[in-house]
């Protein structure tokens, strides 16, 4: 279904993610906004790997609507306010994700709109 490129000229990557992911002609795209770690009832867990558990809770819940799954994800975008919140969210990535897994981009921002969130996720999903 996907092709997942990892040319042998440059450095392989250095985590659980691909450098790109070709997407055949005529599948359809789903592109999910930023995740936060927020619950319908407005609870907001403390931890970073929680944060990052209900991040792509929340992306799968989004990309159910649409008939496609997390298998689904071709790329992910993540953020988090601290480098001690790498780990955990990439605890969490690899966990959801074997390989070959999704290309990824995982940077470290200065915050978010409110305070309490870590980690905010966007993924686009083909399917």
């Amino acid at each position: 279904m996907f092709k997942f490129l990892t040319p042998k000229s440059i450095k392989p990557p250095f985590a659980r993610y691909s450098h790109a992911v070709e997407v055949p002609a005529g599948k359809r795209l789903v592109l999910c906004s930023g995740q936060v770690a927020i619950t319908v009832d407005d609870q907001i867990p403390e931890e970073a790997g929680a944060q990052a558990e209900l991040c792509f809770r929340n992306i799968e819940a989004i990309l159910g609507e649409a008939g496609l799954g997390l298998r689904d994800i071709v790329r992910i975008n993540a953020y988090v306010t601290d480098r001690a919140h790498l780990r955990p969210y990439m605890d969490v990535r690899d966990r959801l994700f074997s390989s070959p897994a999704p290309a990824s981009t995982l940077m470290i921002v200065s915050g978010f709109a409110r305070a309490e969130f870590k980690v905010e996720v966007e993924a686009i999903a083909a399917g």
